[in-house]
């Protein structure tokens, strides 16, 4: 790969330039830009100089004025190669040059193809026939041998215990599975359903453990009861007097009230069960008396009821079944796990019965204290609130843990209905082929299997090279010039020539081997050697001969056995330049940049390096710029972008344009602008989040991610839009379709799509 021009000094319009050997190096695809005679043209001699060896294109080219011969410097893969003293130190075969001279040299000078053209575009069509095709033949034989060996020495790396029943090929061959990981432990599951049947059909589900809740008003409401029809003078001298016996004289007194009767005679009238005094004049007895009523009598059975009610729901049992219940939901939870998927089950059953017993028993106090006192309105004080809070938070956070695993029930149901059904050997059947499909695509297996098919898919290589090879010592020249016939009128098919080329042929003259060919015009052919009457020199145009040798060039590739190793520079493709041609000239090289080792393009029309430009992989591309320098000229890098900015308007125009009139003759390039013009929008709408080079998958994740946010970038429509948009248009863009030139259209809904992007980019 050329990486960079270190010095051009005495050569064309470069005096002494050595600014470039600090510029970015040329990467895979490298497009230099200059006016016309700024030196575009001199790179390229001086690389198909190099190419050959021949001085002869640098020589030529010695700066006028210049004291000194040309030197020059390029960096080759890391190495410098340096044109000194007359000629090069190291030739560099790898550079295969399109320009003016290929033309004049293997096609035509001017508007005639001469003896010497045929003859060079035999050796064209040829190659070096100097390479003996038995040499090549007897190499591929002695390749495969050691393709052989190397498949022997790799399959034995194989290990028998890791595949199987299965033979190698068939081992390798496995294909790898999606989730492999879930299916083998779905798998084991399985297995282990199938030879636990009995003990999973014993297994019981999840119940939800009984944590009851505490009432907090309907207790408040208890507490604060009270007796509507005593007046508050019989209230106050009670209970002041109730004050001076203490603790539980309240009791007390409404017990001795109770055996007044049983302590009076009829004679006597009501006495004091404890002295037998007479009761009539005392001033506190007609209080106790309403005090003591049977309304106080229903309030204390209220308050006892509601201790006991509360008491029972709370009771140790219940305690106990709790803990049970979730010491039991553990157990099952572990006997479960190996079957399904199970939610964490964490509770700290100590903790929640302390929270349990610091908010039950200071209402169980509350409620004996209003036992003890029933007309003395209470509350619940705010300790005990806060404690009854915490149990609830409990209760809560049992309920959130356990929720999980009783929706697990459904599933359980499940394994009890498919473990009683299932054969042992079947299921591991099925664990045995998961785990050998896991074994393969794993490492170490992964590698050595990938290296067992790489040496057999080099073998097969090298058996079709070979059988190649066999064909070509057998019909070698009964087959290269039918075949190169066609490559150049599928090149100039694609190119869109009215013309194509017949009869390719080899003849043998006087002055040595050359070559004939017929260009049909019109269903007519016109013979390349015609002098008079319909002639090469009056029927083809200018750009029409351009894109003949165009064409022969990108043929004679296909013959390039070196070809991924190439360098190729193109110096100006476009002369008489047509838009059409232009569209299809810049596929030809996206499509020669993944079979090459770099492309360097050379043009004066900075929009055709622009359209080469945005389709290129932006980690594999550069530019620079061939600009004038005092009296000579300078290399330095080259922004596209400052040159592309119109592009989006072209495709904007030429889209409005077809659902304006539905040109049936623009409908593939109207399909093939909409991606760009979805791509040119959101750059321009949405310049953080779609940075130049930013692909519309990627950016709708992020729509996706931005939802409901503060910083939402589209609504679910607009999302949804989108990406049906991008769907269609990905049809018809090269990295996403492979056939995306000879994709299908309807034009009706190619109508609707370009309606759509339209509307869309107006947002």
């Amino acid at each position: 790969m050329l990486e960079r021009f270190q010095l051009l000094a005495n050569i064309g319009q470069f005096d002494s330039v050595a600014a470039a050997a600090q510029l970015p190096s040329l990467t895979k695809l490298s497009l230099i830009y200059g006016e016309n005679g700024r030196g575009k043209t001199t790179l390229a001699a001086l690389l198909k100089s190099a190419s050959s060896g021949d001085p002869a294109g640098v020589l030529e080219r010695k700066r006028l004025g210049a004291a000194d011969p040309p030197h020059i410097v390029i960096s080759v893969a890391g190495t410098n190669r340096v044109f000194q003293n007359g000629g090069w130190d190291v030739g560099s075969p790898e550079f295969v040059v399109f320009d003016d001279a290929f033309v004049a040299a293997n096609v035509c000078s001017g508007m005639e193809v001469e003896a010497g053209h045929r003859q060079n575009l035999h050796e064209l069509i040829l190659g070096a026939q100097g390479v003996t095709l038995n040499t090549t033949l007897v190499g591929h034989v002695r390749q495969i041998e050691e393709h052989s060996k190397t498949i022997r020495q790799r399959e034995a790396a194989v290990p028998a215990n890791v595949r199987g029943t299965l033979n190698v090929d068939q081992f390798c061959a496995l294909p790898d599975e999606a989730d492999i990981e879930a299916k083998t432990e779905q798998s084991e599951r399985a297995l282990a359903a199938a030879r636990n049947a009995q003990a999973i059909q014993a297994r019981g589900t999840f119940i939800a453990p009984v944590l009851p809740a505490i009432d907090v008003e309907a207790i408040n409401a208890v507490l604060s009861r009270n007796i509507d029809d005593v007046d508050a003078d019989a209230i106050a001298r009670v209970r002041a007097h109730l004050a001076k016996l203490g603790k539980e004289g309240e009791e007390w007194v409404a017990k001795g009230v109770t055996l007044i009767p049983a302590a009076s005679a009829p004679a006597q009238g009501e006495v004091c069960p404890f002295c037998e005094r007479d009761l009539t004049g005392s001033p506190l007895f007609a209080h106790y008396r309403a005090y003591f009523s049977e309304s106080y009598e229903t309030l204390k059975g209220a308050i006892t009821d509601a201790g006991k009610t509360f008491a029972d729901a709370h009771n140790g049992d219940l305690r106990a079944a709790f803990e049970r219940a979730v010491r039991e939901a553990g157990e099952n939870r572990t006997f479960w796990a190996a079957y399904i998927e199970m939610p964490v089950l964490s509770l700290d059953t100590a903790a929640i019965l302390r929270a349990w017993n610091a908010a039950y028993t200071p209402v169980l106090k509350a409620l004996r204290a209003k036992y003890s006192a029933p007309l003395e309105a209470i509350q619940l004080d705010e300790e005990t609130l806060a404690a009854i809070d915490t149990f609830d938070q409990a209760r809560q956070f049992v309920f959130d843990v356990i929720e999980p695993l009783l929706a697990r029930n459904a599933d359980i149901a499940l394994v009890k209905e498919q473990a009683a059904g299932a054969n042992v050997a079947t299921a591991e059947a099925d664990l045995s082929r998961l785990k050998t499909i896991k074994a393969r695509h794993s490492d170490p297996m992964a590698a050595v299997c990938q290296a067992v098919i790489n040496a057999k898919t080099d073998k097969t290589a090298t058996e079709a090279l070979r059988d190649a090879a066999r064909i070509d010592l057998d019909s070698y020249r009964q087959n290269v010039f039918p075949a190169y016939q066609q490559a150049i009128n599928d090149y100039l098919q694609r190119f869109g020539a009215g013309y194509r080329i017949d009869a390719v042929n080899s003849v043998n003259t006087l002055g040595g081997s050359s070559c004939t060919y017929s260009v049909i015009i019109n269903q007519v052919a016109v013979p390349v050697t015609a002098t008079d009457g319909a002639a090469f020199r009056n029927t083809l145009s200018a750009g029409d001969r351009n894109t003949l040798a165009l064409a022969f060039f990108f043929a004679s590739l296909e013959q390039n056995a070196q070809l991924a190793n190439a360098v190729v520079v193109i110096d100006d493709p476009m002369t008489s330049l047509d838009e059409h041609r232009s569209v299809a000239t810049v596929q030809q090289i996206r499509l020669l940049l993944g079979r090459v080792r770099q492309v360097i393009v050379l043009s004066h029309f900075k929009p055709y390096l622009c359209e080469v430009w945005k389709g290129a992989n932006v980690n594999e591309r550069s530019a620079f710029l061939v600009r004038r320098d005092g009296q000579g000229s300078s290399i330095v890098e080259w922004d596209v972008r400052e040159d592309c900015i119109t592009e989006h308007d072209k495709n904007h125009a030429l889209v409005a344009d077809f659902v304006r009139t539905g040109d049936p003759q623009r409908e593939r390039q109207a399909a093939t602008a909409l991606r760009p013009m979805l791509e040119a929008f959101l750059r321009v709408a949405y310049p953080e989040d779609f940075p130049p080079s930013t692909l519309i998958g990627p950016f709708l994740n992020r729509c996706q991610q931005r939802l409901g946010q503060v910083n939402q970038l589209l609504d679910p429509a607009g999302i949804n839009e989108l990406r049906g948009l991008k769907d269609y248009g990905n049809n018809f863009h090269h990295d996403a379709n492979p056939a995306w030139q000879t994709q299908a259209i309807n034009s009706q809904e190619l109508t609707g799509f370009c309606r759509r992007v339209l509307q869309f980019i107006r947002k």
